[in-house]
């Protein structure tokens, strides 16, 4: 038998999926291949992180998430778990939070310092306040992620999309999509699935 959260969640799964059949419209951004342009967002503790900042990475793994978001939730252990299998190899996970904040007061900064103190997150945990970050990659639902390669100084988009195939249930997962992208660039070898369709919540926009 399901218990309630699992009911909330699988109803919150789809009245997502009629969305983005209904009215689902990826937003202009980055496409495969594209070179991503600096940028600068202020993180939790203050300071100013910017993309030059990761230039002696071989890559990073933009998170675009949330805290009030339920899928955002659901993939949040997934998202610290990337970071710690792959920062260690040169692609470290950034977390951005690029909704509107007054929408939701889980989504406030004060908020997310809580929460990145609470689960220990090892990544930077940055605020899109202008929301001109989210709106250059083409961002479009919490979560939703970016696995960025370094070559030469520059960063190059490699992959789109969602983490994985199953956000419900980490343990019934088919496809690491993120995983498999970053593993495969590790490996100089190409992405094989460079665009999947993100699932979450839609970014709520000023």
């Amino acid at each position: 038998m399901k218990t309630g959260k699992q009911i909330g969640f699988s109803l919150a799964i789809l009245f997502t999926l009629v969305a983005s059949v209904v009215a689902y419209a990826q937003p202009k951004g980055y496409n495969i291949g594209d070179a991503i342009s600096d940028f600068r967002l202020k993180n939790i503790d203050g300071r100013t992180i910017s993309l030059a900042d990761y230039r002696s990475q071989k890559g990073l793994i933009v998170v675009f998430t949330s805290n009030h978001c339920p899928f955002a939730k659901a993939y949040e252990d997934r998202i610290i778990g990337l970071d710690r299998k792959f920062a260690s190899q040169g692609y470290p996970v950034l977390a951005i939070m690029p909704n509107d904040p007054t929408a939701y007061d889980e989504d406030s900064f004060g908020n997310m310092k809580a929460r990145a103190q609470e689960k220990s997150y090892g990544f930077a945990y940055v605020i899109d306040e202008t929301q001109n970050v989210a709106h250059a990659f083409g961002a479009a639902r919490t979560p939703q992620v970016y696995v960025l390669n370094q070559k030469n100084g520059q960063f190059f988009l490699e992959y789109v999309g969602t983490i994985d195939d199953n956000p419900q249930d980490s343990t019934s997962v088919q496809r690491r999509y993120v995983d498999e992208a970053v593993s495969s660039l590790l490996a100089g070898k190409p992405v094989q699935s460079p665009i999947t369709k993100p699932i979450g919540c839609a970014i709520n926009w000023k």
